[in-house]
C-alpha cells in the first residue's frame, strides 16, 4: 500500500497533462468560423479572458510540494480525491466537445454575433446557458486538486468566477439583442453555468 502513495502524485499529473491535451485538440479541430464578419461584436469580454487565463496560470503556477497530499494522508483519500480529477477531467471534455459541436461555425473567443446567427438550446446548452464555460470551470477544479496550494485554487476561483460572470454579462446582452423574449424565455428554464435547477 505505502509503495502505491507515491505513485499517485505522478498519476494525477499525468491525468491533468492528458486532459488539458484534449481539452486543447478539441478547439484545434473544431469548425473553422465563417468568413462573413461579425455583426456585433463586445471587447468588454477580452476582460473576463485575461481574468480566467490569470486564474489558470494560478493553478499551475503555484503547486504544492509534489508529494504533498491534497486530501489528508490516508491511500483511501489520495484514492478518492484521484476518481474526483478523473471525473472532473472526463466530465468536462466530454462537455465541450458536445458543445463545440453543437455551436459549429458560431463558436468564437470573444463575444459576437455572426450573420444569420442562431440561438443553440439543444445538447448540453438544453442543460445550461455556457457550457464551454462550465467544463473549463471543471477543468479549472481538475487542474486545483491535482497540483496546486488551496489559497490558489481559492484565488483562482475568484478569478474565474469573475471573468466568467463578465462574459457571461456581455454575451447575454448581445443574445437578448438579437432575440429578445426568445432569450429572455430560454434564459428563465436554463441555469448559467451549473446544472442545478434551484430555481422554480
Amino acid at each position: 500500500m505505502n509503495q502505491i502513495t507515491p505513485l499517485l502524485p505522478t498519476l494525477r499529473l499525468a491525468m491533468v497533462i492528458t486532459g488539458w491535451t484534449a481539452f486543447a485538440v478539441i478547439f484545434m479541430l473544431r469548425k473553422a468560423p465563417g468568413t462573413t464578419e461579425a455583426q456585433k461584436r463586445d471587447t468588454v469580454s477580452i476582460v473576463g479572458i485575461i481574468l480566467q487565463a490569470i486564474a489558470f496560470a494560478l493553478v499551475w503556477s503555484q503547486r504544492r510540494p509534489f508529494i504533498a497530499p491534497t486530501s489528508g494522508s490516508g491511500l483511501m483519500s489520495a484514492i478518492l480525491l484521484d476518481l474526483v480529477i478523473l471525473l472532473l477531467l472526463v466530465g468536462s471534455i466530454w462537455f465541450v466537445t458536445k458543445a463545440v459541436k453543437t455551436l459549429g461555425k458560431q463558436w468564437s473567443l470573444a463575444a459576437k454575433l455572426v450573420k444569420q446567427h442562431q440561438l443553440v438550446v439543444q445538447g448540453p446548452y438544453g442543460l445550461v446557458r455556457h457550457p464551454i464555460y462550465a467544463g473549463m470551470l471543471g477543468m479549472f477544479m481538475a487542474t486545483g486538486l491535482a497540483l496546486s496550494d488551496w489559497w490558489a485554487i481559492g484565488t483562482g476561483l475568484v478569478l474565474f468566477v469573475v471573468g466568467t460572470m463578465i462574459r457571461i454579462r456581455v454575451e447575454e446582452k448581445l443574445l437578448r439583442t438579437a432575440f429578445g423574449n426568445k432569450y429572455d424565455e430560454y434564459a428563465a428554464k436554463v441555469p448559467a453555468l451549473l446544472p442545478l435547477r434551484w430555481r422554480a
